[in-house]
């Protein structure tokens, strides 16, 4: 009985207090890490905190998780992504922090944008990780602004508009616009405000250049590098004139290079899955880390 006792409130104070992973460095990213057993890395989306797990960490214990948090998104300084491309680099950055950390292929879990640096890892550093799941992220962004027949060049146009457009913005005109956003992307209220302030204390410049990489890179042609288990959630974004098996038809069309794909809808959900369906979410994930 002491012993469990114990090894709850370790549980417990490791969660509430997680520590700084050591011996890594970087001007891009840093990491926090919390809980015992096997690794799994977790990399939240554009302008978002770590924090947006932290249901996710206290809901699936008995593992090792790596937070990351982006410089310049959630009030952190913006570092080495003050100028130039973000998406590449610190996807670089990740991959060197796991190697660094002497992690043996831990899994990998992104949402949103966190869901493109995963494929970038684990499609460009060969047996680096053991899963990827990416929640709610196409591999090509841009073809949802330019259509089909979009290819990175012919969305640069519209793509550096949205950034200048996110990096000028300011004030109450920016609060109003996040605020707009996300009311789209979190359908449960109560969850709106925490994602709003993180957005709001993220550098406009840093997320306006996030943005913009995600429209102009098409990472298809990393799917098929990525040979381990490959799990994708989707949703149907609000207010998007598709429905629900035409989405369905254009994700597995998307992922179509990395036939181990399996790709499923999550329903009555907006962008956050992890918000609006934390337990549907939570099960997924077990589930997936679970997965010999």
């Amino acid at each position: 009985m002491i012993t469990r006792l114990l090894t709850l409130l370790l549980s417990v104070f490791l969660l509430a207090h997680p520590a700084t992973a050591k011996n890594f460095s970087s001007d891009r990213i840093s990491v926090a890490v919390t809980g015992t057993g096997a690794d799994v890395v977790l990399i939240p989306g554009l302008s978002s905190s770590p924090d947006v797990w932290n249901g996710t960490v206290a809901a699936v214990p008995g593992y090792r998780y790596h937070l990351v948090k982006v410089a310049g998104f959630d009030g952190a300084p913006a570092g080495g992504n003050a100028s130039g491309p973000v998406l590449i680099p610190v996807a670089d950055e990740i991959a060197r922090y796991i190697k660094e950390a002497g992690l043996k292929s831990p899994a990998l879990v992104g949402h949103s944008m966190g869901g493109s640096f995963a494929m970038l890892v684990a499609g460009r550093n060969e047996g680096i990780a053991s899963k990827v799941m990416v929640v709610d992220m196409m591999p090509f962004l841009g073809a949802m602004f330019g259509g089909p027949k979009a290819t990175p060049e012919s969305v640069v146009p519209m793509a550096t508009q949205i950034r200048e457009g996110i990096a000028r913005s300011a004030g109450d005109a920016r609060k109003k616009q996040i605020e707009g956003t996300i009311a789209s992307m979190v359908k449960t209220e109560t969850m709106r405000p925490s994602a709003v302030a993180q957005s709001l204390a993220s550098d406009p410049a840093v997320s306006g250049q996030g943005m913009y990489d995600l429209i102009v890179t098409d990472l298809r042609p990393d799917l098929a590098k990525i040979t381990v288990p490959l799990t994708v959630l989707w949703v149907v974004p609000q207010g998007a004139p598709l429905t629900q098996p035409q989405m369905d038809g254009y994700y597995r069309a998307s992922y179509a290079g990395a036939p181990q794909a399996v790709v499923k809808h999550i329903p009555d959900s907006y962008h956050f899955i992890m918000y609006d369906q934390p337990e549907l979410f939570q099960a997924e994930l077990k589930a997936f880390l679970a997965a010999k």
